[in-house]
């Protein structure tokens, strides 16, 4: 268990982040640690490989007893045989239903390489290890239109300030060696209200 301060601007960020590769996010998103009870936001760190650890679910359910803003970012992607997708139906079996505001755009040989923004179907190349905005083609946008749509409808029955309220759970491709989906992390913490 990671349990850390985001900071950002000068103004800390009170988040904790909860098993695989915590570390590794907390190095990623540049954060210090604090303790799960005085945390203003939670992260969930699950395997493509091996799901959701024990410490995960316990922390969920405190978080969920708080409203507490939570995030789950999956990992270790390009070990799996499951997709991005299937492991957010088990985040939504696992823990409550998810959305995903991001969807996983893959390489000829098959790795995460970029990410489709659900809210204005842009996508986001770190292919080459550089974050690089470039608009969909229609094929995207064709693909994605169905994921779009819920991911949608989930935002109008939520609220805009859905996750801020805890009641909207993002869940958020990630893969640390080419940073896909640590500006994405970033963003939805961005959105929690300073420490203090």
């Amino acid at each position: 268990m990671s349990n850390l301060i985001s900071q950002q601007n000068g103004e800390p960020k009170a988040i904790s982040i909860v098993g695989h590769l915590a570390p590794e996010l907390a190095l990623a998103l540049g954060c210090e640690a604090l303790p799960l009870q005085r945390a203003k936001a939670l992260v969930i760190v699950a395997s493509a490989v091996t799901g959701f650890t024990p410490a995960s679910i316990e922390a969920w359910n405190q978080a969920r007893e708080n409203y507490l803003p939570t995030l789950i970012a999956i990992v270790e992607l390009e070990d799996s045989e499951l997709d991005f997708e299937d492991m957010a139906a088990i985040a939504g079996k696992t823990l409550e239903p998810v959305v995903t505001p991001y969807l996983v755009l893959h390489s000829d040989e098959g790795f995460p390489t970029a990410l489709i923004d659900l809210r204005n179907l842009v996508i986001t190349d770190y292919s080459l290890g550089l974050k690089r905005t470039i608009p969909s083609e229609p094929e995207h946008k064709e693909l994605v239109a169905e994921f779009a749509a819920e991911y949608s409808e989930a935002i109008e029955i939520a609220g805009e300030d859905g996750f801020e309220q805890g009641l909207l759970f993002p869940t958020i491709p990630l893969s640390l060696h080419l940073k896909l989906g640590v500006a994405e992390i970033q963003e939805y913490l961005n959105r929690i209200p300073s420490a203090g």
